[in-house]
């Protein structure tokens, strides 16, 4: 397994509170929520939710009588975890500048979550959560988790991300969780077919968006989508050239549903936020991986001084 550091910046004093709340059922699911909105509602704070439709729709019948909540569009970032920090960032900006402090609720549908990939990045997202938000202005984030049909190995996996839990109304510490240790990755799943292979170096750009270009028709990707994925392939491409003595390795395959490219180099990120956190308008460099996220269905970065980088891009194909 390969880990990645959590580096300065995660302290337990920080303004952002980041709780896990584990229940069973939708009258579990209201009650927790619901009085968790009403406190807020009731210190003067903001409150912005991110549920999925159905939970949306609950919410709103039991607060039909409350003050003013935020309800946002869970599905808008889509099925990439990666674009899920700056969403919340944007989501919670304008509640922030009224120097409220805020509160949000995010509940994921983890039964949406097609595949272990999609699920170990969910994971991710949640730890990445309280590195990201370290900083900023004071705000709390109640994340709902349904152990209906959960696996307790997922409950202890995603506890694992949260500083704190909440049962029976109540939170507490987390001894679970470690801020200062590395956040332990999940194996990447091995191709599930034969793959094909292309070390490339400076001045192979071409045949790099031919060789996915090729691997795309073989499969029906076609149009906006393959558009989009030749524009990613060619930024991580570029950034292994760049950064990697020159060099890097690309693997193509279909896998569940999806187009995956493989880029693998010896080059290392330091920076686990890295295309999650979106660009100011002045900084210089950094946006390749940014650009990656917004344009493929899931990224999966694996990266260490010893070993190197690896990334995985996916991108749904047709049907």
């Amino acid at each position: 397994m390969t880990t990645t550091e959590t580096g300065p910046g995660i302290q337990e004093s920080s303004g952002f509170r980041h709780e896990l709340y584990p229940y069973a059922g939708e009258d579990a699911f209201l009650g927790g929520t619901v009085a968790f909105i009403r406190e807020a509602l009731e210190s003067d704070e903001a409150v912005v939710v991110a549920v999925p439709r159905g939970k949306e729709a609950l919410l709103r019948s039991e607060l039909s009588d409350a003050g003013p909540v935020k309800f946002v569009d869970a599905a808008e970032p889509g099925r990439n975890p990666g674009r899920l920090i700056a969403a919340w960032q944007a989501w919670i900006m304008d509640r922030a500048a009224e120097g409220r402090p805020v509160r949000g609720i995010s509940e994921t549908a983890w039964d949406e979550a097609r595949t272990s990939a999609d699920r170990a990045e969910l994971r991710y997202h949640e730890w990445l959560l309280n590195r990201a938000f370290a900083r900023s202005p004071s705000w709390w984030l109640l994340c709902p988790y349904d152990t209906s049909d959960a696996e307790p190995t997922a409950l202890q996996a995603l506890s694992r991300c949260h500083p704190y839990i909440r049962r029976e109304g109540a939170a507490a510490r987390n001894e679970s969780y470690k801020p200062h240790e590395p956040y332990v990755f999940e194996e990447l799943a091995a191709p599930c077919g034969p793959y094909v292979e292309l070390p490339f170096r400076h001045g192979d750009l071409t045949i790099v968006r031919a060789r996915v270009t090729h691997c795309a028709d073989e499969h029906g990707l076609e149009g906006r989508k393959l558009r989009e994925l030749l524009v990613a392939v060619t930024e991580l491409a570029t950034n292994s050239i760049r950064h990697a003595d020159g060099r890097g390795t690309l693997r193509t395959w279909a896998q569940d549903g999806s187009l995956v490219c493989e880029f693998r180099d010896n080059g290392y990120i330091a920076d686990p936020l890295a295309g999650r956190c979106k660009p100011s308008h002045n900084q210089i460099g950094g946006r390749g991986l940014w650009l990656v996220h917004q344009l493929c269905d899931l990224v999966e970065i694996r990266s260490a001084p010893e070993t190197g980088t690896v990334i995985r891009v996916h991108m749904d194909l047709p049907g």
